[in-house]
């Protein structure tokens, strides 16, 4: 069996198969026969996992184990205290109420920069935000952001459960430790 952790870069589906104009996980040297457990969206970053174990794919991405997901947010704006607090307490959205397990404010994380860079506005601040969800609703973080005034610029998934993305480059995985892959059970 093989779990990997792959970091995955802005512009590529979380698919082996390019659709349309989109180039997808097959653009990259990763292990024959895996399958991305979840999604992350075309212009969102960071970590996947990935493994041919169709039983462990369902244990990471499945809504009813309830697995934290942490995602790193640039905004557009200040973020402040009341918005993240909005986060903690719920937000009302399309499908449903939805909730941040954590929502701090934190400096730059130490990432690579995006390619293409975000656009960014002299006369705009920007700022991050770390964000913990256990759900994963199409395009969630992206909303729950907007709902509190704030914006999403960059999205970039830092860890699912204790798996992260550290020393991971865009582009490349790592196989996954025994622990890390007992923690999915």
């Amino acid at each position: 069996m093989i779990y990997a952790a792959f970091n995955k870069p802005y512009g590529y589906l979380s698919q082996f198969k390019d659709f349309r104009s989109s180039p997808g996980l097959s653009s990259f040297s990763l292990p024959k026969g895996v399958y991305p457990c979840g999604r992350l969206d075309l212009d969102s970053e960071g970590l996947l996992i990935l493994s041919d174990d169709g039983i462990f794919n369902q244990k990471v991405s499945n809504p009813k184990y309830k697995k934290e997901k942490t995602y790193w947010v640039q905004v557009e704006g200040e973020i402040n205290q009341e918005a993240l607090q909005k986060l903690k307490d719920g937000v009302s959205l399309k499908d449903g109420p939805a909730f941040a397990l954590k929502a701090d404010k934190i400096s730059q994380p130490n990432i690579a920069p995006r390619v293409p860079p975000i656009r960014e506005r002299k006369t705009v601040p920007v700022s991050w935000a770390e964000i913990s969800i256990n759900e994963g609703r199409n395009r969630q973080v992206r909303r729950m952001m907007a709902s509190v005034g704030f914006p999403v610029l960059r999205l970039f998934r830092y860890s699912i459960g204790i798996v992260t993305c550290e020393g991971i480059s865009p582009g490349q995985f790592r196989h996954l430790t025994k622990e890390e892959v007992l923690s999915f059970r």
